[in-house]
């Protein structure tokens, strides 16, 4: 097994050249590296890796737009981000509201067991989740300022200020012990279905833990597939020899689809916009890889921006 050892500007430069990477400015290129981290840009070479070569860079690659990709998908993470953290509120919001009418406004209203699934097999996860939620009473109770507030002057925590500090992957760990006519309540407001809801909250809660954590996000698969909107068809996706839709399932377009129905129109068009102008400026640095093959790696069909007016 080979030792992954500390390697100089110089010698990761060395690497690049080796690997066929065309290098015209060594000063700017360490200038990127320093900055940015070898490790990083590194993760973007399979993107333009030479089929027919082992682990070769295309012929007449330049490093140029081998930061580029990483500057390409820095741009997508950032727009994906700030409109996840968008959802994330809303669904927070929705799901404080329907708790606190329905159950009330204390913690120790709202966290009883009682207020969620039953089966005897799901009271682990129950108390889990619970235990999860009260740490954080606990934790930010003295630190977070609206929780600190409520709980100096009032000695309680209401869960719409709760869920500020609930981290969206808890948020999800939430929505899923919910009682059924719960769960149908708050993705009736999406006019969904609630387990199309649970999905759409598992495969977001992955992406953003990536955005969160700047990491490539581009060409990510989840392990989590959503199921065939009416998008699909409407865009007329691509479909395999079993008639299974081959984008927008557990992909980036995924998350577009997902956006589609939880954004309010005007945020989901000028989201799109955005992402428009991602891939333009990415077409105008990168010359050796095509617009159409970069969007076929992260999911999306060639009429992406379709979606806007659907």
């Amino acid at each position: 097994m080979n030792k992954k050892e500390f390697r100089t500007l110089d010698e990761q430069i060395d690497i690049l050249k080796s690997k066929d990477l065309v290098i015209n400015d060594v000063d700017e290129v360490k200038d990127v590296l320093l900055r940015e981290n070898y490790f990083f840009i590194n993760g973007y070479r399979y993107l333009f890796f030479d089929k027919n070569k082992n682990r070769k860079f295309i012929s007449g690659t330049r490093f140029e737009e081998l930061y580029s990709a990483f500057l390409f998908d820095r741009n997508i993470r950032n727009i994906m981000f700030k409109n996840l953290l968008v959802v994330e509120n809303n669904i927070k919001s929705i799901i404080s509201y329907q708790l606190s009418k329905k159950y009330g406004f204390k913690e120790k209203d709202y966290l009883n067991p009682k207020n969620f699934i039953q089966d005897y097999k799901d009271s682990r996860r129950v108390e889990d989740v619970l235990n999860k939620m009260k740490r954080q009473i606990r934790v930010n109770g003295e630190k977070h300022t609206a929780t600190y507030h409520y709980m100096n002057k009032y000695q309680y925590v209401p869960l719409w200020i709760l869920v500020k500090v609930l981290s969206f992957g808890l948020i999800n760990e939430l929505y899923g012990i919910l009682k059924p006519e719960d769960k149908e309540e708050i993705a009736s407001f999406y006019k969904m279905s609630s387990e199309d809801l649970k999905v759409y909250l598992q495969l977001l809660a992955n992406y953003r833990n990536l955005c969160a954590h700047e990491d490539i996000v581009y060409d990510h698969r989840t392990q989590t597939f959503i199921s065939d909107t009416k998008y699909h068809k409407l865009l007329n996706i691509e479909q395999n020899e079993l008639g299974e839709y081959i984008q927008g399932k557990n992909d980036l377009f995924a998350v577009v689809i997902i956006f589609k129905q939880m954004l309010d129109k005007n945020r989901f068009k000028d989201f799109m916009k955005e992402i428009k102008n991602s891939f333009d400026e990415f077409d105008l640095n990168v010359d050796i890889i095509t617009n159409e093959n970069l969007l076929k790696r992260m999911g999306f069909p060639k009429n992406y921006m379709d979606i806007k007016d659907l």
